[in-house]
């Protein structure tokens, strides 16, 4: 069966949509994510002897009638296209859809991302054109799609879809998340066989570097985090500490302008002894001595496996702090307490590990007063890079339900970007405004980076790590027109 999946084109007039970042959006920074839940479930089909075919649009920033033309090539009037989505672009992925459909009459169309596994009935009524949903993790899906489709076998067999029957929709048998990651071929590989990686950005890491999962699942409940709620599921699943390092030696080996590693999981460190086991074979095969990495990491962490991170060449970590108040972490039941903050960055700092911190305003319970703790605590951590964003609530995830359910959210879909592409605010709590929590911080942001103690840090660390630098000025020169507006 010939597969071909497609990263539609959005917006390509004003810059490269990055649908598969947590919050989808042409980023300000020019962070360009590698659709990897799309590299993952065409390696998975390819491997079990479907024919693949693969479009990144926004990679190559294209728009909607070059990306077509591009599809036009082949013979697919009998293909299955499985089309990426996201909540900001649900609608235009869609209308693409139906002009896929409009070229191959025959062919199938399965939506797939967070925002179809949270709505897939209503996704399913928006078109015609859109034949099925397939729900969270879609691997395995895919690939009994295919074979469903190939043999004529009945398509109510295949777990995990949604279906439009007359004019209803049918959720089939629930796909059980997939176990062996083991199973899974390299992203690196597809990556080298079929795109480039230096069409791909990610601002906290050198340039151009490769983007993985090792994991899947996160065992944590943070309300607003959308990957677990519909995606992967809390159940943590990880590849085998053999297998990731075998694929940080094939990136070694296969990409000689690329020095740096980003490990996508939404918690790589959940699984101490696993994290522990892959430094030391990093340091064993003397990899760390040819690639950095960098991954997220809860504030729960310990001095002695950041030390073993480090000597494995761990560059930078990224904890998701939010807040520095203690009832909204326990609103958005983060599962922290803010005096893990400090030992968490003093041990980092000790372990020579650079900080990137996330804080985020607009949860549960948040006021000025809050918002003002937050900055505090941020100027206080002095971690090496921060940001700070509204929270911006996805379908699927108990945020989004809970701000739909109290009148705090615009739930038209196209609203959740500006009409460049850019983020939008959709949230206005009673006693804060959207715009006031997009003021706070624009200002956090300014007050952070235009310290002169920062910036003579910045300079420090650039003039011992040349890479460093040329990292923050492709960021800055991306960023600097929002940061000094």
């Amino acid at each position: 069966m010939n597969i071909y999946f497609v990263n539609p084109p959005f917006k390509a007039e004003y810059g490269k949509f990055s649908r598969e970042s947590r919050s989808p959006a042409i980023t300000k920074s020019g962070a360009l994510y590698y659709p990897l839940w799309l590299i993952y479930a065409a390696l998975y089909s390819q491997k079990y002897g479907h024919h693949i075919d693969f479009l990144d649009a926004p990679a190559k920033q294209l728009n909607e009638a070059e990306s077509l033309e591009i599809i036009k090539k082949g013979n697919h009037s009998e293909s299955l296209f499985v089309l990426d989505t996201s909540t900001p672009s649900i609608k235009s992925d869609v209308a693409f859809a139906e002009k896929i459909k409009k070229l191959f009459p025959e062919c199938f169309v399965v939506l797939v991302g967070t925002h179809p596994s949270a709505r897939p009935e209503e996704t399913l009524g928006f078109s015609m054109a859109v034949d099925a949903i397939a729900l969270g993790e879609y691997d395995v899906i895919i690939k009994e799609l295919a074979d469903a489709l190939a043999n004529r076998s009945p398509l109510k067999e295949v777990r995990g879809l949604c279906l439009r029957e007359g004019n209803n929709f049918n959720r089939t048998e629930a796909m059980p998340p997939l176990k062996e990651l083991d199973d899974i071929p390299y992203a690196s590989q597809f990556i080298k066989e079929h795109l480039d990686e230096k069409d791909y950005f990610f601002a906290a890491a050198t340039y151009p570097s490769i983007q993985i999962f090792t994991g899947r699942g996160c065992p944590f409940r943070c309300n607003f985090c959308v990957y677990p709620q519909t995606m992967h599921g809390h159940a943590f699943r990880a590849r085998s500490a053999k297998n990731v390092v075998g694929e940080f030696e094939y990136i070694a080996n296969n990409f000689p302008d690329v020095h740096e590693v980003v490990i996508e999981d939404d918690t790589f460190t959940a699984n101490k002894k696993r994290v522990k086991e892959i430094c030391q074979m990093l340091v064993d095969k003397g990899i760390n001595k040819r690639l950095k990495w960098l991954c997220n990491a809860r504030v729960d962490l310990d001095l002695e496996t950041m030390l073993a991170m480090r000597k494995a060449g761990c560059r930078l970590i990224i904890p998701g702090i939010e807040s520095g108040s203690q009832d909204i972490l326990d609103n958005i039941k983060k599962g922290t307490k803010v005096e893990m903050f400090h030992q968490y960055v003093s041990n980092a700092k000790k372990a020579g590990l650079l900080i990137h911190a996330c804080y985020m305003v607009g949860n549960q319970g948040e006021t000025k007063e809050t918002m003002q703790k937050t900055l505090n605590l941020a100027l206080k951590l002095n971690t090496d890079t921060a940001q700070f964003f509204p929270l911006i609530p996805y379908p699927g995830t108990e945020a989004y339900e809970w701000a739909r359910t109290n009148g705090y959210i615009e739930t038209d879909y196209e609203k959740y970007c500006l009409p460049d592409g850019t983020h939008n605010t959709v949230l206005n709590l009673p006693n804060l405004s959207a715009q006031e929590m997009v003021d706070f911080c624009n200002m956090a942001r300014k007050k952070y980076y235009l310290r002169f103690s920062y910036i003579m840090h910045r300079l420090r660390v650039g003039l011992t790590n040349i890479d460093d630098l040329k990292r923050s000025l492709k960021a800055f020169g991306r960023f600097k027109k929002y940061l000094l507006r």
